[in-house]
């Protein structure tokens, strides 16, 4: 492994940046000081250059970042810089209250270690047009240990330049100490659509000799649908039945069914594969074209097995997908006889880290009476949607352009935290996930 160095063009990006590079120095300032508590802490990138980022339990594409208390399991990162030489990187470890604010436990109070270190396992890319460095780390380290469950943050930024987070990402440690009984499917209560909406009702069971008190006023229940940061749920207190704490019936358990996700496949980057409609190379760039989107929301429901919003690197005719995997540009379209003035259309999946955004949002071409979008995306198989989201609005609609559908096959976390009285920190007590079909 050679002397890694800080590219001087990656470096001028920054130097460019100067919004950019204010707000990482104050966000770092903010992590260091704790007065970054009232801000909630989301998945995201914040250089052009960091690409494909994944965070998975035990390194496993797909595997929710959740782990054990106690366990030998570990969380995995992956991401790939898009540079010809390598660049020294770090990561910081910080624990999180509920909501994902950053709370004010020390080091010591939440891992037994290290919280920091340097990622030092990389390789280059290999015979591809596009060079990049694709970096890989296992959380926590060896002879490292979490000793507190809950949310917590990882933080990686260049060790040259430690004012300049890059990307952040969110993993949980649980500890497992009740059971989640947890059901979806069309809306039994007083609220929702029973052909448009989904119900998930959740039912917990304290554990026999269990010293987590029954109580619900110290439980917070959250739930969320697929990995739409956008449709969390703070599921509310409903009743007893037996020894059981029933959470269902209310407004918040009731969530939009969508539609099943569409995907294409851009795996062989010589021939157009599933929803490619062409590939085009030119000067050493790669373009892929997917056929153009439909409005599905007139349309009756047709189940399609999908990712639902993940993502899988892979390449057709190569051995290592993480090193041989090029990367293509993806022309995206959504044809419409009108732009919509009341809001604007994203693209969310894994592919645009869920958010609803700039890097997400399609744009409106009068000149093909269409909305457009191009992502820089490695070879792989990729699963999405097409929200809605109105204007001053933190919610996107699925309603608009994919169609709500009761039959839709969608997934759940349901995640329990307990804070007692006089405790400093939330803890992780129990996480399910369920798939609806």
């Amino acid at each position: 492994m050679g002397k890694m160095t800080f590219m001087p063009r990656y470096a001028a990006h920054w130097r460019k940046s100067r919004h950019l590079r204010y707000f990482t120095i104050l966000l770092t300032l903010m992590f260091e000081m704790g007065v970054l508590h009232s801000q909630t802490v989301t998945d995201s990138i914040w250089n052009d250059n960091i690409k494909t980022v994944s965070l998975t339990r035990g390194g496993i594409e797909l595997e929710a970042p959740i782990i054990m208390i106690g366990s030998s399991d570990r969380v995995v990162l992956r991401f790939d810089l898009l540079a010809a030489q390598a660049t020294h990187f770090r990561y910081r470890i910080s624990h999180c209250d509920a909501d994902w604010h950053p709370d004010h436990l020390a080091p010591a109070d939440f891992i037994s270690g290290f919280e920091d270190g340097s990622i030092d396992n990389y390789q280059f890319s290999f015979t591809t047009m596009h060079s990049y460095v694709n970096y890989y780390q296992s959380i926590p380290s060896e002879y490292t240990s979490f000793i507190a469950s809950g949310n917590y943050i990882l933080t990686i930024y260049p060790t040259e330049y430690p004012d300049s987070i890059v990307l952040t990402r969110r993993f949980m440690v649980t500890e497992e100490l009740i059971d989640i009984e947890a059901t979806s499917g069309k809306p039994s209560g007083p609220v929702g659509d029973m052909m448009r909406d989904q119900e998930l009702n959740v039912a917990l069971t304290i554990k026999e000799g269990s010293p987590i008190p029954s109580s619900p006023q110290y439980l917070h229940v959250v739930a969320w649908q697929n990995n739409r940061r956008d449709l969390v749920r703070t599921l509310p207190f409903s009743g007893y039945q037996r020894n059981q704490l029933m959470y269902r019936w209310k407004e918040a358990n009731v969530f939009p069914g969508g539609n099943c996700f569409r995907y294409f496949d851009i795996s062989n980057l010589r021939s157009p594969m599933y929803n490619v409609q062409r590939i085009e190379e030119a000067g050493g760039v790669t373009m892929a074209f997917l056929r153009p989107e439909e409005d599905r929301s007139r349309k009756n429901y047709s189940f399609v097995k999908g990712l639902n919003g993940g993502m899988k690197v892979n390449i057709w005719d190569r051995n290592d997908p993480q090193t041989e995997a090029d990367y293509a540009w993806v022309n995206f379209s959504l044809p419409m006889d009108h732009p919509r003035i009341d809001g604007t259309i994203h693209i969310i999946g894994d592919l645009s880290d869920w958010c609803l955004d700039e890097r997400s949002q399609m744009e409106w071409q009068p000149r093909y009476k269409a909305y457009t979008k191009r992502m820089l995306l490695k070879q792989g198989y990729y699963s999405y949607q097409l929200v809605f989201l109105p204007t001053g609005a933190t919610t996107g609609q699925t309603s608009v352009v994919e169609g709500d559908h009761y039959e839709t096959p969608n997934s759940y976390t349901i995640c329990v935290y307990l804070r007692q009285p006089g405790a400093l920190f939330d803890r992780l007590i129990a996480v399910r996930q369920i798939h609806n079909q």
